[in-house]
């Protein structure tokens, strides 16, 4: 009988042994102080407010280098929005979490890590470990799950990750962010043991020092108020419980504009006000207001030590030893690739997966045309290339395979970016735009090449006296017809495709707050009537406003294609002739992104319906959802396997075919609870007096719902072998369940326990990673909830709602 595996043997197998930095040994208090009494009032609150959207004033007198900070979630983006310098794309953090792996988690941290030192980035603006209060919430992708106990290992697992690289991990959204509607103001309502149960504990997990915790170098305060307070201002929790109840010696970085206030701001806990604004309410106001007596010198004393701290720690601090060397390693995208796959949840299987063989391919959908690797907003990142699912397939089957490719229907509301490949910078001849800024004059003060036909840049990020941008590109069509190109973006527009045709236009945003006009602007179309091979000059010139505080634009297109009902029909036709059927359906970056919460849980546009079709024409359909979030699936069990991709990062093609042709197991179990219906589903909504009530108490995601209202439970997920659950014993804090692989092939399985008692509603225990070969068994040691005080029952099985076996504890 073999005994072990579990994360400690994951970790081993995902992360090389220079993966692992030794850790930072603590800075030298006694030094930090001699530093910080050589500044005057001045520098030390100039230090507490961006020097511009990513970094930090240096202080050459006492070695303070600039801190760079950067987001998140989904990788390292570093300071520029533009693409000048690609990033890997990581699946989202659901998919993270849907490995059930904190020493996956923690790998995946180091090669976050790895990623920032290599852009000179200090700060990473990761994890987001709010819960999945509701899968209405348009952050929910970069969220890991609805249960604290998952969240909390998974996040403590990537912070260790983070900072064994020598790179600061930031715990955000601190806390009660659940909601991105009205997020600058709505006020949490959170009773104090749902906060403590459920919201609090994953930050407590990644905010306390080792052993405790994992320590967390930086904690981002919300937008929003908890109980009354915004969270910038919130003493109670930034400083009564964070700072003092919880020891936590980092930094509290404001969220961006999150700072609205001189006193309370800097009385109730927060240490950093990012970014650095024109009308920053610190700075100057906070000289004066500690000079006046309303601050305290010893409070900004105590936030310029957490900032030197940091600097120390992440190798920013001269005379300080820095972190050692760290690069990104040759095999990263192997390794995003396995974490796509590893995280890939399968739902359903009536046989039909793994594809042994495929002669004939009908791959259908909108989403492998138009894959979604990433969800919107902040979370962002460009990274070199995308394998889409097509790729993979044709990978994974051989040259030989027949692949017909359908959109089927069309559900976006707006254009793709203007792809790379038709794309040729008019001055070099590379794949990519031109983007000039010109002066009043029209002078030219800068030009450079973009791999992207688009620009989002914050104002300090361009030339002074900028008032006009312009993305020039040569287009050369892959078919001759009907193309559509677009303006997307907010101002004064000139739309320009080839010599003589230009549409002048001015676009405005249509409600909604600055993030969602950022992330989804309105457009302008133009349809052109285009022969294929022939290139055409394209360009797109914007009249910037008189004080932006961003520029946020770029050119949407879209091919030749045929009316909706007949690409439909074509498609269905396409999936009767093949051998199988594979639908890619899922959502989009505006669907699912920050700056605004989702109105339906439903697939966007008529995917239900080809999804019915497609099913009723082919019996070997298999569907595969690329969202971050649940959404409803109707056809469910009309279909002859379901799996959920998530939203699976710059590897998600190769990733998915690995997962459908055998190469790799599915091995995610969901993270989170798919209901059957909206019926009954949170809302993210507040109230009219600006108030989220969590009346709803510690009862949300599995202790919310019904069984009759899930679709798809709590840590369920199937593999490509059988397991029969044999024993289960307890005793000091652990439980042991032995598990046999009853099927041919080598799997993984989620060993989960849940407890539960008279006055405990079940909830979940402990879990781990398995893995055996056929006809192998194995002892799998789990951790309990230290949390969890006896007596309960404590059970153990494959889902929360897949229980087999149960022992009396306490």
């Amino acid at each position: 009988m073999a005994k072990g595996t579990a994360a400690e043997d994951t970790a081993a197998e995902n992360t090389a042994a220079e993966d692992t930095a030794p850790r930072t040994a603590g800075p030298d208090e006694a030094d930090l102080r001699e530093r910080l009494g050589r500044l005057s009032l001045d520098e030390k609150v100039g230090l507490l407010t961006g020097a511009g959207f990513w970094t930090l004033h240096p202080i050459e007198k006492i070695g303070l280098a600039s801190l760079v900070l950067s987001d998140g979630p989904n990788g390292i983006r570093g300071t520029s929005w533009d693409g000048h310098d690609p990033s890997l794309l990581f699946p989202n953090p659901t998919a993270l979490a849907a490995t059930w792996d904190p020493g996956l988690a923690e790998a995946t941290g180091w090669l976050n890590g790895a990623q920032a030192r290599d852009k000179g980035v200090h700060v990473q603006l990761a994890p987001t470990v709010n819960l999945h209060r509701t899968p209405f919430g348009g952050r929910h992708f970069e969220n890991y799950s609805e249960d604290p106990l998952l969240a909390s290992r998974i996040a403590a697992g990537f912070v260790r990750g983070v900072q064994s690289a020598g790179v600061a991990a930031t715990v955000k959204h601190f806390v009660g962010n659940d909601s991105e509607t009205d997020r600058m103001s709505y006020d949490a309502r959170i009773d104090d043991r749902t906060l403590d149960e459920l919201y609090l504990r994953p930050f407590e997990e990644a905010a306390r020092a080792e052993p405790a915790g994992a320590g967390a170098w930086a904690v981002m305060a919300a937008y929003n108020q908890v109980n009354g307070a915004t969270m910038t201002e919130n003493r109670p929790l930034l400083t009564g419980l964070l700072k003092e109840r919880w020891g936590f010696d980092g930094v509290v970085v404001s969220d961006w504009t999150a700072v609205r206030s001189t006193e309370a701001a800097a009385l109730g806990g927060t240490d950093l006000e990012m970014p650095g604004l024109p009308w920053s309410p610190w700075r100057d106001k906070l000289v004066a207001a500690v000079r006046d007596g309303r601050v305290p010198e010893e409070l900004i004393d105590d936030k310029v030590l957490r900032v030197l701290r940091l600097a120390a720690r992440v190798g920013a601090l001269d005379g300080v030893p820095g972190p050692p060397p760290v690069t990104t390693p040759d095999d990263a995208r192997e390794r995003l690739r396995a974490l796509a796959s590893t995280g890939t949840v399968l739902l359903r299987n009536n046989g039909t997966l793994p594809l042994r063989a495929a002669r004939g391919v009908a791959l259908i959908g909108p989403n492998a045309v138009r894959f979604s690797p990433q969800g919107g907003g902040s979370a962002h990142v460009d990274p070199a290339h995308v394998v889409t699912p097509y790729e993979g397939l044709r990978r994974a089957l051989g040259e030989d395979a027949e692949i017909t490719v359908h959109s089927g229907v069309y559900p976006h509301a707006r254009l793709a970016p203007l792809p790379l490949a038709l794309m040729t910078d008019p001055e070099t001849g590379e794949p990519g735009a031109r983007a000039d800024f010109l002066d009043a004059a029209g002078g030219v003060l800068l030009t450079d090449h973009r791999r992207a036909a688009r620009i989002l840049s914050f104002t300090d990020d361009i030339p002074e006296g900028t008032r006009q941008v312009v993305i020039r590109t040569t287009v050369t069509p892959a078919a001759s017809g009907l193309h559509t190109f677009a303006a997307a973006g907010i101002g004064e527009f000139e739309l320009r495709v080839g010599p003589d045709i230009a549409q002048v236009r001015t676009l405005s945003a249509d409600g909604g707050t600055m993030v969602e006009s950022l992330m989804r602007p309105p457009e302008h179309r133009a349809e052109i009537d285009l022969p294929a091979g022939r290139a055409v000059p394209v360009e797109l010139r914007h009249t910037l406003a008189e004080e932006p505080f961003a520029i946020a634009f770029g050119l949407g297109y879209q091919e030749p294609h045929l009316p909706e009902d007949e690409e439909l029909a074509a498609a269905v036709e396409a999936a009767r002739t093949a051998e199988t059927a594979v639908v890619i359906v899922g959502t989009h970056d505006d669907v699912e992104s920050e700056g605004f919460d989702r109105t339906s849980l439903a697939l966007p546009g008529r995917q239900d319906e080809l999804v019915a079709a497609v099913a009723a024409a082919n019996p070997r359909t298999v569907v595969v959802v690329n969202a971050g979030a649940p959404v409803l699936m109707p056809w469910r069990d009309d279909v002859a396997a379901v799996l959920w991709a998530w939203l699976p990062g710059q590897e998600g093609g190769d990733a998915i075919a690995d997962v459908i042709t055998g190469a790799a197991e599915p091995g995610g179990r969901l993270p989170t609870t798919f209901p059957v219906t909206e019926t009954g589903v949170l809302s993210p909504v507040p109230g009219p007096d600006g108030t989220l009530e969590y009346s709803e108490g510690t009862a949300i995601g599995y202790r919310h719902y019904a069984p009759e209202d899930v679709a798809y439970p709590f840590g369920h997920g199937l593999g490509y072998t059988t397991w029969e659950y044999e024993s289960m014993t307890a005793a000091g804090g652990t439980a042991e369940v032995t598990v046999r692989n009853t099927g041919n092939r080598r799997g993984r399985e989620i060993v989960q326990c849940y407890a539960s008692g008279p006055a405990l509603p079940v909830r979940l225990a402990g879990f781990a990673a398995a893995e055996a070969g056929p006809g192998e068994t194995i002892t799998v040691p789990i951790e309990l909830d230290p949390r969890l005080d006896g007596p309960f029952r404590l059970h153990a099985g494959r889902s929360i709602a897949d229980l087999v076996l149960d022992v009396e504890i306490g």
